[in-house]
């Protein structure tokens, strides 16, 4: 076992995690964020993504060592004042999800997209989603959502973490 040291969600935490343990696993089983889900385990599906330094990346397949002393942000860490993330929004505005297991890694990866790129057209919300894979295929309110996300973001200036 380790001490690792993470910022998540801009709080510090400090915890014992063995080398081989997955930037996942910590965050559900040992933070108990559990938003990041458990699918694949290959890094494939996309349903564990979080930031990582503002870089989208599949918790499911990164080492816990590897985010140490680095900001993480889950979908937890989101809403802001009791008020949803203009993506979070914006998936409810347009029923952006149906059985909801893909949401948090389709935000997350929104999120990240949209922190390097305000103004994506939808060639690159596409681009940016591929590999976060939705089982009730629902992939055109996917988009939707993203790009009434992005014009919000654009106009109140509130951008993503």
């Amino acid at each position: 076992m380790s001490t690792l040291t993470l910022m998540v969600n801009g709080m510090d935490v400090a915890l014992e995690a063995a080398p081989d343990a997955s930037l996942l696993s910590v965050l559900r089983e040992q933070l108990g964020l559990t938003g990041a889900k458990i699918c694949c385990a290959e890094g494939a599906c996309g349903a564990c993504t979080v930031l990582v330094d503002g870089v989208v990346v599949r918790a499911c397949v990164t080492p816990a060592t590897a985010a140490a002393e680095r900001v993480v942000h889950t979908i937890e860490g989101l809403a802001a004042g009791g008020a949803l993330h203009p993506l979070q929004s914006a998936f409810l505005e347009t029923g952006a999800f149906q059985c909801g297991y893909c949401t948090p890694g389709m935000i997350m990866a929104a999120v990240g997209l949209l922190r390097h790129n305000p103004n994506p057209d939808r060639a690159a919300i596409i681009d940016a989603l591929n590999g976060n894979i939705c089982r009730c295929g629902i992939y055109h309110r996917i988009v939707r959502a993203v790009e009434q996300a992005a014009t919000e973001l654009r106009a109140d200036e509130r951008g993503a973490p």
